[in-house]
């Protein structure tokens, strides 16, 4: 579980400001990239047992599309994610998670309608444009 604000939402990009502190593995339709703010950050790379540890401060982790990590977060982790690509795919295991895992209905519809109006004002600014 964890806690997670969209700054910003579109379908090629998408920059996040969250709190995480359990084990996740993904395989996403988009680059990643976490910059940690405080705690830490341990990934498991594809096809490896031995695990690195990041920390606040030392550079930016980057998740290239179509790789799978698994990470763990400590307790009071705080990072800035930005992600380019196919964002919906980045979508699937969170919410996944929130139904199968947690059962966080509430979480889940809440995620959906920030996402959906984040997307419905994008594609309203990009119509606004187009017909100037």
């Amino acid at each position: 579980g964890g806690t997670c604000c969209f700054l910003h939402v579109e379908t090629p990009q998408q920059p996040l400001w969250g709190g995480k502190k359990t084990i996740s593995q993904s395989r996403y339709w988009a680059d990643i990239s976490d910059t940690i703010i405080s705690g830490t950050f341990r990934q498991w790379k594809e096809g490896t047992t031995k695990s690195e540890i990041y920390y606040p401060g030392e550079y930016t982790i980057v998740h290239g599309m179509g790789e799978a990590t698994a990470v763990q977060w400590s307790a009071g982790t705080w990072m800035v994610e930005y992600g380019r690509g196919f964002i919906p795919s980045t979508l699937t295991f969170a919410l996944a998670d929130t139904i199968f895992s947690t059962q966080d209905f509430l979480t889940f519809f809440y995620t959906l309608r920030v996402y959906t109006k984040g997307l419905l004002l994008e594609a309203s600014a990009y119509f606004v444009d187009a017909a100037h």
